[in-house]
């Protein structure tokens, strides 16, 4: 049993070291490669933009001029929700976007279109004013009469600045 014992150690042998060559190899590509990509990202060459300039070689401006635009505010409005909504109210505040040269216009029709905003809002259904989803459609038929009272090409949005159910 001690000659089998033997034998078996003797075939084996010291274990032959492993190369790690090809690791350290793999490691320098990767810094170099890494490095070459961040270098590439970084000035331009690659995912870079043409530095604002057009086809002509001019240098664009990086953001386009706004249009004119002015603004009317309106007053607030509380508009009761009638018997069936137990003595609830809505509290409304509204601008108009409007055309800067139709000022002055619009603001002599501000009553109108009081008229028209609080007749419409006192119209409407409690369940369409407590729905969320609802409100895209509310401010498009708002936005829809006050166009029609005010003319076309005047006001431009209805923007909502307050719409509170008490």
């Amino acid at each position: 049993m001690a000659d089998e014992n033997d034998t078996a150690d003797d075939t084996e042998g010291p274990a032959p070291k492993k190369s790690k060559l090809g690791v350290l190899i793999g490691l320098v590509l990767a810094l170099v490669l890494g490095g070459g990509g961040f270098f590439a990202v970084y000035s331009g060459m690659i995912l870079g933009d043409d530095g604002g300039k057009t086809e002509t070689g001019e240098k664009a401006s990086p953001v386009d001029d706004l249009p004119p635009v002015g603004f009317v505010a309106l007053d607030p409005l509380v508009v009761s929700l009638g018997r069936a909504a137990e003595g609830r109210h809505l509290r409304f505040r509204a601008q108009l976007e409007i055309d800067p040269d139709y000022q002055d216009d619009v603001t002599k029709l501000i009553p109108r279109v009081m008229d028209v905003l609080n007749s419409y809002l006192r119209a409407v259904s409690l369940a369409d004013l407590e729905d969320p989803a609802s409100l895209v459609t509310l401010r498009a038929q708002m936005l829809r009469r006050v166009q029609l009272v005010t003319g076309d090409g005047r006001v431009r949005d209805l923007l909502i600045m307050e719409f509170v159910l008490n």
